[in-house]
């Protein structure tokens, strides 16, 4: 009762209320019940679950779809082939080796043996009592309902699950690389996504995730010497003690007792994760808007300095994300040292790295994913460059702000997007570039997924704050968030989001960005005498049209702006420049590959004459971007 009166009075608070803008907007609502038990010794693990689905469609399902994500760890899975035939397997994947002939790279999956392996196996499948007929696909479970689920109704499923945690080869499984014993991630059975789209019941070959939002309850029974830290608030902290208890209450425990029952509740969440090991420190401090971090990680003498020196920045990082994102709506986040690299889930994420500067990245990024992945949590399996790359834009910012560079007298403030840039060209340079639409499975390589989630995603939202202005880009991402958290937003919402903020039209960027190859290629085409005047001829080389921004400097040292807006955006952005005199020319439409001004001046005074100085246009060939006096 005292967990579901919480859960309650958090939702009545509006902290998780829904307010999608969009007309006719409804999403599903599953509530999971969990009691699991699992052997350190044997790493296999057994539970029951009752899973609350209330069907919010307007259709009628006949069918419901789990997935099973430990399936995938078994020598001939989807995952094990993808390994196998990707040309740039991931290195934590695979085990290389030299052969006089060649490099081999062999799948890790492969050499699993028996006791190495995952899997999730379901048994007592029923729905209201009834028996349920299932199947199992690989990583997906397909079940037959007993009756109908009718719109506005809920039904109540029950099962029995066990499973093997696997030898650790991504994300989940046991005594990774730095020690640590359980990684407990994507372990459970977890009801597929039924959204306006139909399901999304993906296979689980490497990429991550979209999830159906919820309240878990789940208790996890281990060994007493085993510390966890996860998803959710600990319902019975004064009991387990481990650090999470009250100041001042000490906890002990009988000297019979051989495994501790953890109780977790987490309130409108999409996922549940935790990591356990009988080693594990545990650090608590309170951050922004009073939401306790929590750090968990190898009490070891390499470990330890790293960990500590993260804490503080961790606590500043979040204070940045509220500040420019806005409010994280949960009251706790744990940091977990666990997994193999980082990997964002609800509440927490599992992070490995000792050194200082690693750990404040690696957190920078994962814990941004809280704004993004698991408040907003758009579909990563088709728009991962949403989550992954908003993400990866605001982590540059973040780690500006609390690790700022050192700049030496005389030297420009470096440009945090100037790598992302960089990697973008280099792919666009490969002639292999897929667009952002490519399903997450389908990118021919892992670098190509990489750069385009990552980078061009990230690059989007740079680029945008040219197109619209930086102001308006910085309230786009703040009314982003307060209209769309909690109601998994599509590309097209970050977009309206971007017109409604500015008032710009904007669909010819989602499109040539997201949904084509088009490259961006503007050049200087001539300048010209004219008297005491002087004519510019611009023009646009590649498909993808911008507005363009141009700064010119004089032999007198004064410097002016011209802007020339794209004709489609129906818009004039504020003057990126507001010390220099604005010259806001007539509009460029895409029809026409030339364009010709004038400027009020002899071409003999004009030293420097520069299009997008800032470099935030993704401008794929910059050597005819810039005029020199003497040097052209």
């Amino acid at each position: 009762m005292k967990k579901l009166l919480l859960a309650a009075l958090l939702s009545a608070s509006g902290l998780f209320a829904q307010h999608n803008p969009n007309s006719g907007y409804w999403q599903q609502h599953v509530d999971y019940k969990m009691d699991v038990t699992m052997d350190v010794k044997t790493y296999k693990y057994s539970g029951k679950q009752e899973l609350v689905y209330t069907n919010n469609s307007p259709d009628t399902l006949y069918r419901v779809f789990y997935h099973l994500y430990n399936n995938a760890f078994q020598p001939g899975s989807e995952m094990d082939a993808r390994l196998k035939h990707i040309p740039d397997p991931d290195g934590r994947m695979v085990k290389t080796f030299k052969t006089a002939e060649k490099t081999v790279k062999e799948s890790r999956i492969s050499a699993l043996k028996p006791n190495e392996i995952g899997y999730l196996k379901i048994t007592n499948l029923k729905q209201d009592g009834a028996d349920l007929r299932s199947k199992v696909a690989g990583t997906v479970l397909e079940v037959e309902l007993a009756k109908p689920l009718y719109p506005g109704k809920a039904t109540t499923f029950t099962l029995n699950f066990e499973g093997q945690v696997p030898v650790q080869v991504r994300r989940s499984g046991r005594n990774n690389a730095e020690g640590v014993a359980l990684s407990m991630t994507q372990w459970y059975p977890k009801m597929a996504e039924y959204d306006f789209e139909g399901w999304h019941a993906n296979p689980y070959i490497a990429r991550e995730f979209h999830g159906v939002w919820g309240n878990f309850d789940v208790k996890i029974t281990i060994d007493k010497t085993y510390t966890i830290g996860g998803t959710g608030y600990l319902q019975n902290k004064n009991e387990i003690g481990k650090g999470y208890e009250d100041e001042g209450v000490v906890v002990k425990y009988p000297k019979k007792v051989k495994t501790l029952t953890w109780h977790f509740n987490a309130p409108m969440v999409h996922d549940f994760a935790w990591a356990a090991d009988p080693n594990f420190a545990h650090d608590k401090i309170v951050g922004d808007n009073n939401t306790e971090l929590h750090f968990l990680y190898k009490n070891t003498p390499e470990t330890v300095e790293g960990w500590k020196k993260l804490q503080p920045k961790t606590a500043e990082i979040l204070a940045f994300y509220n500040k420019t994102v806005g409010n994280y709506p949960y009251k706790q986040y744990s940091v977990i040292q666990g997994g193999d690299g980082g990997m964002e889930y609800a509440m927490c994420t599992l992070i490995t790295g000792r050194s200082y500067q690693g750990l404040v990245e690696v957190t920078a990024h994962e814990f941004g994913h809280s704004w993004f992945q698991h408040v907003l949590a758009s579909n990563e399996s088709k728009h991962g460059w949403m989550d992954e790359g908003f993400t990866s834009y605001i982590e540059a910012l973040a780690m500006e702000a609390v690790m700022p560079p050192v700049v030496k007298e005389g030297e420009e403030e470096p440009n945090p997007f100037k790598g992302t840039y960089s990697a973008y060209f280099s792919m666009v340079r490969s002639g292999k570039e897929q667009p952002l639409t490519t399903h997450a499975d389908r990118f021919d390589t892992n670098r190509l997924y990489s750069i385009a989630s990552y980078v061009k995603g990230e690059i989007f939202l740079a680029q945008l704050g040219y197109v619209i202005g930086q102001d308006k880009l910085a309230q786009t991402l703040k009314r982003f968030y307060a209209d769309y958290k909690f109601t998994h937003p599509t590309p097209m919402d970050i977009k309206r989001t971007a017109e409604k903020v500015s008032g710009a039209h904007l669909d010819w960027y989602l499109t040539d960005w997201c949904q084509t190859t088009n490259t961006i290629d503007y050049g200087i085409k001539e300048i010209a005498e004219a008297g005491n005047a002087t004519k510019i001829t611009l023009e646009r080389i590649g498909r993808m049209p911008m507005p363009i921004d141009i700064i010119v400097a004089f032999e007198d040292g004064t410097q002016e702006s011209y802007h020339i807006p794209l004709e489609m955006m129906r818009y004039v952005k504020d003057n990126p420049y507001p010390n220099l005199k604005r010259n806001v020319l007539a509009a460029w439409d895409w029809g026409h590959q030339t364009y010709e001004f004038t400027i009020d001046r002899a071409k003999a005074t004009i030293q420097v004459f520069v299009i997008d100085p800032t470099e935030l246009m993704a401008d794929v060939n910059k050597e005819n971007n810039a005029y020199i006096r003497g040097a052209n």
